[in-house]
């Protein structure tokens, strides 16, 4: 590329020029494209004659997951829905859906039934199982319990629990825009299947291979304590909480050093010595408060973070509110030089056949 022919590319967004199309319900699926919206992709959303299910959720949840797209209406049990859906494969990069195996296969929603208007479409099914793994409901919060997560989390003499918020379909849905991507960019057609539970079981890398490779089944410990490293965890102060992670010896001098403590200066020393360690360090904490606990070990670069809500996360960190149309939003996380997102409002519902009309 010449340099005034990236000069003039300077301001698009990476992904300009890719054209994506989602069938996508709820969370995962609309994720996924938002993100590659905000990224420069045009992303048409096909939705229902009535619309896509979320529509009903509230006006703030589906704007939350939908900026940035244009839609259309079109029935795909009908002859005229999978004709129109075919024309716009042709022009496309990729189309990407959430629904379940048995649906995907019924509307022809695969590359098998798809490569006859574009064998270079790439082609991505989020389930909860796998395209071969049945129609068992897969929500979020069944997959985290499915999937030893739920198991996992929580105090150990409380039962198990749900982080408060959906972790498995925010995961499944970058998973998937990641294989699409990379499709995509091996100039090849083809079918990328993701499934909820392969990304959660993922996501336990070290845990599962800590299972696997040794035996070691992984337990709930108090304050969501780390299985390998003392002390990582929430600790009570003389006001609200403190989350400290100590990874490494030199974390731990200086946060001694800070907190008053003495001995304790080898990894191993601390993990053998583990509830001896926590009474330490919460005893020293015990003394100020989670807020200035937190700028007198920022300065010693030790990793430790006041609990905020988030409200009180957000309001401070307003570089990261940015707004579309009417609304409010956080924006992409992924900073790009020389590109700021068009943060477009979600689309109204079959805006693309009134235009045609």
């Amino acid at each position: 590329m010449s340099p005034d022919a990236a000069a003039d590319q300077r301001g698009a967004g990476p992904l300009a020029g890719i054209r994506i199309l989602e069938v996508g319900t709820m969370l995962a699926g609309p994720y996924a494209t938002m993100m590659l919206a905000d990224l420069g992709a045009e992303v048409i959303k096909i939705e229902p004659l009535g619309g896509e299910i979320s529509r009903q959720v509230s006006d703030t949840y589906f704007a939350s997951l939908n900026r940035g797209k244009r839609s259309t209406r079109l029935d795909l049990t009908a002859r005229d829905g999978r004709e129109a859906l075919g024309e716009l494969v042709e022009g496309a990069h990729a189309l990407l859906v959430n629904l379940k195996p048995s649906a995907i296969h019924r509307l022809g929603l695969t590359y098998a039934s798809l490569r006859e208007f574009n064998e270079r479409i790439v082609c991505v099914a989020i389930t909860g199982f796998g395209l071969t793994g049945g129609d068992d409901p897969a929500f979020d919060y069944v997959v985290q319990a499915a999937t030893g997560v739920a198991a996992m989390t929580g105090d150990p003499d409380t039962p198990p629990t749900l982080p408060g918020y959906s972790s498995a379909d925010n995961s499944t849905g970058l998973t998937a825009a990641l294989g699409l991507l990379a499709q995509v960019i091996s100039g090849r057609g083809g079918q990328i299947d993701v499934s909820l539970r392969d990304v959660m079981l993922s996501q336990l890398n070290y845990h599962a291979s800590a299972y696997l490779d040794d035996g070691v089944e992984p337990v709930r410990r108090p304050r969501g304590a780390h299985s390998f490293y003392v002390p990582a965890q929430m600790f009570p102060t003389a006001e609200g909480h403190l989350a400290l992670f100590i990874t490494h010896d030199a974390f731990w001098k200086s946060f001694a050093g800070e907190a008053g403590i003495d001995g304790f200066w080898q990894m191993a020393e601390r993990a053998a010595n583990r509830d001896e360690v926590i009474a330490v360090v919460g005893e020293a904490l015990a003394h100020d408060t989670a807020a200035n606990w937190q700028t007198r070990l920022r300065k010693w670069g030790v990793p430790a973070a006041a609990v905020r809500s988030l409200p009180e996360a957000l309001d401070a960190t307003p570089e990261a509110v940015v707004d579309v149309g009417t609304r409010r939003a956080v924006g992409c996380p992924i900073r790009v030089d020389g590109y700021v997102p068009d943060y477009a409002p979600a689309p109204v519902l079959g805006e693309m056949n009134a235009s045609a009309g």
